[in-house]
Protein backbone atom coordinates (compact mmCIF):
# COMPACT_ATOMS: atom_id res chain seq x y z
CA UNK A 1 0.00 0.00 0.00
CA UNK A 2 1.37 3.42 -0.93
CA UNK A 3 2.33 5.55 2.05
CA UNK A 4 -0.16 8.24 1.06
CA UNK A 5 -2.96 5.65 1.16
CA UNK A 6 -1.94 3.94 4.39
CA UNK A 7 -4.05 6.24 6.58
CA UNK A 8 -7.14 6.33 4.35
CA UNK A 9 -10.29 5.83 6.44
CA UNK A 10 -8.21 5.17 9.58
CA UNK A 11 -9.35 6.87 12.77
CA UNK A 12 -6.56 9.07 14.12
CA UNK A 13 -7.04 10.70 17.52
CA UNK A 14 -5.21 13.98 18.08
CA UNK A 15 -4.81 14.84 21.76
CA UNK A 16 -4.16 18.59 21.96
CA UNK A 17 -5.25 18.86 18.36
CA UNK A 18 -6.69 22.37 18.58
CA UNK A 19 -3.29 24.06 18.92
CA UNK A 20 -0.88 25.55 16.40
CA UNK A 21 0.71 22.25 15.31
CA UNK A 22 -2.62 20.41 15.47
CA UNK A 23 -4.14 22.73 12.88
CA UNK A 24 -1.42 21.93 10.35
CA UNK A 25 -1.33 18.24 11.20
CA UNK A 26 -5.09 17.91 10.76
CA UNK A 27 -4.85 19.32 7.25
CA UNK A 28 -2.03 16.93 6.37
CA UNK A 29 -3.96 13.91 7.64
CA UNK A 30 -7.23 14.96 6.03
CA UNK A 31 -5.45 15.10 2.67
CA UNK A 32 -4.36 11.50 3.24
CA UNK A 33 -7.96 10.45 3.80
CA UNK A 34 -7.74 9.83 7.54
CA UNK A 35 -10.72 10.26 9.82
CA UNK A 36 -9.91 12.59 12.71
CA UNK A 37 -11.03 12.90 16.30
CA UNK A 38 -9.65 16.15 17.68
CA UNK A 39 -9.55 16.16 21.46
CA UNK A 40 -8.67 19.14 23.63
CA UNK A 41 -9.93 21.33 26.43
CA UNK A 42 -11.19 23.80 23.82
CA UNK A 43 -12.06 21.81 20.67
CA UNK A 44 -14.03 24.74 19.27
CA UNK A 45 -10.71 26.39 18.43
CA UNK A 46 -10.29 23.89 15.62
CA UNK A 47 -13.77 24.27 14.11
CA UNK A 48 -12.22 26.24 11.25
CA UNK A 49 -11.10 22.85 9.91
CA UNK A 50 -14.69 21.76 9.21
CA UNK A 51 -14.81 23.02 5.60
CA UNK A 52 -11.63 21.07 4.81
CA UNK A 53 -13.13 17.69 5.72
CA UNK A 54 -15.59 15.46 3.96
CA UNK A 55 -18.87 14.60 5.68
CA UNK A 56 -18.12 12.56 8.78
CA UNK A 57 -14.36 12.80 8.36
CA UNK A 58 -13.73 14.94 11.44
CA UNK A 59 -15.16 15.13 14.93
CA UNK A 60 -14.39 17.31 17.93
CA UNK A 61 -14.45 16.19 21.56
CA UNK A 62 -13.74 17.97 24.79
CA UNK A 63 -11.07 16.22 26.83
CA UNK A 64 -8.92 16.99 29.84
CA UNK A 65 -5.73 15.01 29.30
CA UNK A 66 -5.21 14.90 33.07
CA UNK A 67 -8.41 12.85 33.46
CA UNK A 68 -7.62 9.17 32.70
CA UNK A 69 -11.28 8.27 32.22
CA UNK A 70 -11.75 10.97 29.59
CA UNK A 71 -8.54 9.95 27.83
CA UNK A 72 -9.58 6.30 27.65
CA UNK A 73 -13.02 7.21 26.32
CA UNK A 74 -11.55 9.44 23.60
CA UNK A 75 -9.05 6.77 22.50
CA UNK A 76 -11.76 4.14 21.98
CA UNK A 77 -11.57 2.44 18.54
CA UNK A 78 -8.54 4.54 17.50
CA UNK A 79 -6.36 3.13 14.73
CA UNK A 80 -3.65 5.65 15.60
CA UNK A 81 -3.02 8.27 18.27
CA UNK A 82 -0.94 11.45 18.35
CA UNK A 83 -0.14 13.31 21.56
CA UNK A 84 0.54 16.97 20.80
CA UNK A 85 0.08 18.34 24.31
CA UNK A 86 2.80 20.63 25.63
CA UNK A 87 3.00 23.81 27.67
CA UNK A 88 5.39 26.09 29.52
CA UNK A 89 2.66 26.78 32.09
CA UNK A 90 0.88 24.77 34.78
CA UNK A 91 1.96 21.43 36.21
CA UNK A 92 4.31 20.33 33.46
CA UNK A 93 5.33 17.07 35.14
CA UNK A 94 1.69 16.03 35.21
CA UNK A 95 0.75 17.40 31.80
CA UNK A 96 3.69 16.27 29.68
CA UNK A 97 4.96 13.50 31.93
CA UNK A 98 2.34 11.45 33.74
CA UNK A 99 -0.53 12.25 31.38
CA UNK A 100 1.59 11.31 28.37
CA UNK A 101 1.91 7.86 29.90
CA UNK A 102 -1.86 7.69 30.36
CA UNK A 103 -2.40 8.56 26.69
CA UNK A 104 0.05 5.85 25.62
CA UNK A 105 -1.64 3.25 27.80
CA UNK A 106 -5.06 4.26 26.47
CA UNK A 107 -3.76 3.91 22.91
CA UNK A 108 -2.42 0.44 23.69
CA UNK A 109 -5.66 -0.63 25.38
CA UNK A 110 -7.67 0.64 22.39
CA UNK A 111 -5.60 -1.53 20.06
CA UNK A 112 -4.10 1.38 18.15
CA UNK A 113 -1.44 0.30 15.66
CA UNK A 114 0.56 3.53 15.83
CA UNK A 115 1.34 6.20 18.40
CA UNK A 116 3.33 9.36 17.79
CA UNK A 117 4.37 11.34 20.84
CA UNK A 118 5.58 14.91 20.40
CA UNK A 119 8.35 15.71 22.83
CA UNK A 120 11.00 18.41 22.33
CA UNK A 121 14.70 18.94 21.86
CA UNK A 122 15.98 19.41 25.38
CA UNK A 123 14.10 16.44 26.86
CA UNK A 124 16.45 15.36 29.61
CA UNK A 125 15.81 14.08 33.14
CA UNK A 126 18.80 16.15 34.30
CA UNK A 127 17.68 19.35 32.58
CA UNK A 128 17.70 22.51 34.67
CA UNK A 129 14.27 23.27 33.17
CA UNK A 130 11.13 21.56 34.44
CA UNK A 131 9.97 21.51 30.80
CA UNK A 132 12.96 19.34 29.85
CA UNK A 133 12.43 17.03 32.83
CA UNK A 134 8.72 16.67 32.08
CA UNK A 135 9.35 15.76 28.46
CA UNK A 136 11.94 13.18 29.49
CA UNK A 137 9.46 11.61 31.92
CA UNK A 138 6.79 11.60 29.22
CA UNK A 139 9.11 9.81 26.79
CA UNK A 140 9.94 7.19 29.41
CA UNK A 141 6.32 6.48 30.33
CA UNK A 142 5.20 6.45 26.70
CA UNK A 143 7.87 3.91 25.76
CA UNK A 144 6.92 1.70 28.69
CA UNK A 145 3.21 1.68 27.85
CA UNK A 146 3.58 1.59 24.05
CA UNK A 147 7.06 0.28 23.12
CA UNK A 148 6.51 0.83 19.38
CA UNK A 149 5.62 4.49 19.81
CA UNK A 150 7.46 6.99 17.65
CA UNK A 151 8.89 9.89 19.64
CA UNK A 152 9.56 13.13 17.79
CA UNK A 153 11.68 15.89 19.31
CA UNK A 154 11.24 19.06 17.24
CA UNK A 155 13.18 22.27 17.62
CA UNK A 156 11.30 25.58 17.87
CA UNK A 157 8.55 25.63 15.24
CA UNK A 158 7.88 28.42 12.78
CA UNK A 159 4.90 29.05 10.52
CA UNK A 160 3.09 32.00 9.04
CA UNK A 161 0.77 32.31 12.05
CA UNK A 162 3.18 31.12 14.75
CA UNK A 163 3.83 32.72 18.13
CA UNK A 164 7.58 32.50 17.63
CA UNK A 165 8.79 34.53 14.65
CA UNK A 166 5.70 36.73 14.88
CA UNK A 167 6.41 37.55 18.53
CA UNK A 168 9.86 38.88 17.66
CA UNK A 169 8.51 40.66 14.59
CA UNK A 170 5.87 42.43 16.67
CA UNK A 171 8.47 43.61 19.17
CA UNK A 172 10.77 44.79 16.39
CA UNK A 173 7.87 46.69 14.84
CA UNK A 174 7.07 48.49 18.10
CA UNK A 175 10.42 49.09 19.77
CA UNK A 176 13.33 51.17 18.47
CA UNK A 177 15.60 49.47 21.02
CA UNK A 178 15.21 45.75 21.66
CA UNK A 179 16.97 43.61 24.29
CA UNK A 180 18.06 40.15 23.09
CA UNK A 181 18.23 37.42 25.70
CA UNK A 182 20.75 34.65 25.14
CA UNK A 183 22.09 36.39 22.02
CA UNK A 184 24.65 33.64 21.34
CA UNK A 185 22.28 30.73 22.03
CA UNK A 186 21.73 28.58 18.97
CA UNK A 187 18.41 27.61 17.41
CA UNK A 188 17.51 25.28 14.56
CA UNK A 189 13.92 26.28 13.73
CA UNK A 190 11.73 23.69 12.01
CA UNK A 191 8.86 24.45 9.62
CA UNK A 192 5.54 23.38 11.11
CA UNK A 193 4.40 21.76 7.83
CA UNK A 194 7.56 19.62 7.84
CA UNK A 195 6.79 18.37 11.34
CA UNK A 196 3.18 17.64 10.33
CA UNK A 197 4.48 15.59 7.41
CA UNK A 198 6.90 13.77 9.71
CA UNK A 199 4.04 12.78 12.00
CA UNK A 200 2.00 11.51 9.05
CA UNK A 201 4.94 9.46 7.76
CA UNK A 202 5.48 7.88 11.18
CA UNK A 203 1.77 7.05 11.52
CA UNK A 204 1.64 5.53 8.04
CA UNK A 205 4.51 3.10 8.68
CA UNK A 206 4.81 2.20 12.38
CA UNK A 207 6.69 -0.95 11.44
CA UNK A 208 9.54 1.18 10.12
CA UNK A 209 9.42 4.15 12.47
CA UNK A 210 7.92 2.73 15.66
CA UNK A 211 10.13 2.44 18.72
CA UNK A 212 12.44 5.19 17.49
CA UNK A 213 13.32 8.71 18.60
CA UNK A 214 13.78 11.41 15.96
CA UNK A 215 15.31 14.85 16.52
CA UNK A 216 13.86 17.30 14.03
CA UNK A 217 15.59 20.58 13.34
CA UNK A 218 15.51 22.76 10.25
CA UNK A 219 18.41 23.13 7.79
CA UNK A 220 19.54 26.46 9.29
CA UNK A 221 21.32 26.95 12.62
CA UNK A 222 21.34 30.52 13.90
CA UNK A 223 21.87 32.44 17.11
CA UNK A 224 19.11 34.41 18.79
CA UNK A 225 20.78 37.65 17.73
CA UNK A 226 21.05 36.45 14.13
CA UNK A 227 17.38 35.43 14.14
CA UNK A 228 16.30 38.87 15.35
CA UNK A 229 18.48 40.61 12.76
CA UNK A 230 17.06 38.48 9.95
CA UNK A 231 13.49 39.21 11.03
CA UNK A 232 14.26 42.93 11.23
CA UNK A 233 15.81 42.93 7.76
CA UNK A 234 12.81 41.15 6.25
CA UNK A 235 10.48 43.62 7.98
CA UNK A 236 12.70 46.47 6.73
CA UNK A 237 13.23 47.72 10.25
CA UNK A 238 16.46 48.85 11.84
CA UNK A 239 16.14 48.72 15.64
CA UNK A 240 19.08 48.84 17.99
CA UNK A 241 19.62 45.36 19.42
CA UNK A 242 21.05 45.18 22.93
CA UNK A 243 22.54 41.77 23.82
CA UNK A 244 21.60 41.11 27.45
CA UNK A 245 24.27 39.53 29.69
CA UNK A 246 23.31 36.13 31.10
CA UNK A 247 23.11 37.18 34.78
CA UNK A 248 20.66 39.96 33.94
CA UNK A 249 18.69 37.67 31.62
CA UNK A 250 18.31 35.13 34.43
CA UNK A 251 16.99 37.79 36.81
CA UNK A 252 14.59 39.13 34.19
CA UNK A 253 13.28 35.62 33.40
CA UNK A 254 12.48 35.08 37.08
CA UNK A 255 10.15 38.08 37.13
CA UNK A 256 6.40 37.74 36.44
CA UNK A 257 4.74 38.99 33.24
CA UNK A 258 7.92 39.03 31.13
CA UNK A 259 8.35 37.72 27.54
CA UNK A 260 10.53 34.84 28.77
CA UNK A 261 10.16 32.65 31.84
CA UNK A 262 12.74 30.69 33.80
CA UNK A 263 12.17 27.44 31.93
CA UNK A 264 12.45 29.09 28.55
CA UNK A 265 15.63 30.82 29.63
CA UNK A 266 17.17 27.56 30.84
CA UNK A 267 16.31 25.80 27.58
CA UNK A 268 17.63 28.72 25.57
CA UNK A 269 20.96 28.50 27.33
CA UNK A 270 21.11 24.73 26.79
CA UNK A 271 20.61 25.31 23.06
CA UNK A 272 17.86 24.20 20.71
CA UNK A 273 19.73 22.25 18.04
CA UNK A 274 19.77 18.54 17.24
CA UNK A 275 22.36 16.47 19.07
CA UNK A 276 23.18 14.16 16.18
CA UNK A 277 22.51 11.15 18.41
CA UNK A 278 19.17 10.39 16.76
CA UNK A 279 17.91 10.31 13.15
CA UNK A 280 16.33 13.43 11.71
CA UNK A 281 14.01 14.53 8.92
CA UNK A 282 16.09 12.79 6.27
CA UNK A 283 15.35 9.35 7.74
CA UNK A 284 11.65 10.15 7.36
CA UNK A 285 12.16 11.03 3.69
CA UNK A 286 11.62 14.74 4.29
CA UNK A 287 13.80 17.63 3.10
CA UNK A 288 13.16 20.38 5.67
CA UNK A 289 12.41 23.92 4.52
CA UNK A 290 14.56 26.83 5.72
CA UNK A 291 13.07 29.88 7.41
CA UNK A 292 14.68 32.05 4.76
CA UNK A 293 12.39 30.57 2.14
CA UNK A 294 9.37 32.29 3.70
CA UNK A 295 10.63 35.15 5.86
CA UNK A 296 10.55 37.99 3.34
CA UNK A 297 6.94 37.28 2.35
CA UNK A 298 5.69 36.70 5.90
CA UNK A 299 7.24 39.90 7.25
CA UNK A 300 5.41 42.14 4.75
CA UNK A 301 2.73 43.03 7.28
CA UNK A 302 5.35 44.30 9.73
CA UNK A 303 6.81 46.82 7.29
CA UNK A 304 6.06 50.51 7.71
CA UNK A 305 3.69 50.58 4.73
CA UNK A 306 2.88 46.88 4.62
CA UNK A 307 2.67 45.42 1.14
CA UNK A 308 2.78 48.94 -0.33
CA UNK A 309 6.32 49.41 0.92
CA UNK A 310 8.70 49.64 -2.02
CA UNK A 311 11.92 50.58 -0.27
CA UNK A 312 14.43 47.87 0.59
CA UNK A 313 16.08 50.18 3.11
CA UNK A 314 15.30 49.44 6.79
CA UNK A 315 13.30 52.13 8.55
Amino acid sequence: MAETEALKDKLVVLFGGSGFLGHYLAQTLLKRGARLRIASRNPERSHSLKPLANLGQIQFVRCNINDPDQVRAVATHADAVVNLVGSFAGDQIQLMGNSAGVVAQAAADAGAKALVHISAIGANPDSSATYGQANALGEKLVSQAFPKATILRPSALFGEDDNFVNMFAGLIQMLPVLPVFGPDSELQPAFVDDLAEAIAVALADPGKHGGKVYELGGPEVMTMLELNKRIAAAARRDPLFLPVPDPISAIFAALPATPINGDQWSLLKEGNVVSGKHPGFEKLGIEPHPLGLFLDRWMTRYRKHGRFSTSSTPT
